[in-house]
């Protein structure tokens, strides 16, 4: 199961503590940019940029995912995984529900607890009218968090959870994660007085704009995305 195997250890590079260290120049992309989008290796998705690179937004990929970041409040992430024989077939026999389901316990959380022991499912939710069907997660994770030590603020704690929603959807037989972290529940930890519900909603916002700018001009599937009400 190539695919699958390449899912579980590469949604590692989803978690903000491999993409911290500094570089002096930019990576080399293995994707690459045209105008004001980034375009996947593969040319299955392209992306309205969520970062300007004049104002300290980078971008970092690999053949799966890419990220990006800015030292202020954005850190963002898109995986892409082409589904194998047996993830066709896992999800030929499922809900699209049931298959997101599955797809985040068996790869995307097992891979936050490996990385971050005593990581936190706050809620879930399947959204029918997005995207033909999205599941959107949110998640605590124990010392996880981008900007601990960036513009952490001085009375938070030592230790930041951050708190991260992940938007999974299929298209064109590819699982897409879109993942992203709730800056202010670090940055801002005493004044950002938000219950865990408002915070998921502020999330899931987030992640549908976040949505809204993906593309998939590869099997002509640029079409616009539905916003639930």
């Amino acid at each position: 199961m190539p695919a699958v195997r390449a899912a579980s250890l590469v949604l590692l590079l989803l978690l903000p503590a491999v993409l911290v260290a500094q570089e002096s120049t930019p990576p080399a992309l293995f994707g690459r940019i045209e105008g004001d989008s980034y375009v996947s290796p593969t040319g299955v998705f392209r992306v309205l940029m969520p970062v300007l690179p004049e104002l300290g937004g980078e971008i970092r990929d690999t053949e799966y995912i890419v990220t990006f970041d800015d030292p202020v409040s954005t850190h963002i992430s898109i995986a892409c995984f082409p589904m194998d024989n047996v993830q066709k077939w896992e999800y030929e026999t499922r809900t699209v529900q049931e298959y997101l389901e599955y797809f985040y316990a068996n790869f995307v959380l097992t891979d936050f607890h490996r990385r971050f022991p005593g990581t936190q499912t706050e809620a879930a939710q399947f959204i029918p009218a997005l995207l033909n069907g999205a599941l959107a997660i949110y998640n605590l994770l124990p010392g996880g968090s981008f900007f601990e030590n960036r513009n952490r603020i001085v009375d938070s704690p030592a230790t930041a959870a951050a708190k991260r929603g992940s938007l999974l959807f299929v298209r064109d037989r590819h699982v897409l994660v879109l993942s992203l972290e709730l800056a202010e529940h670090v940055t801002q930890a005493r004044a950002f007085q938000k219950t865990a519900a408002q915070e998921n909603d502020i999330l899931r916002g987030r992640l549908i704009e976040l949505a809204g700018r993906v593309q998939f001009p590869a099997a002509g599937l640029s079409k616009k995305i539905l916003t639930p009400r």
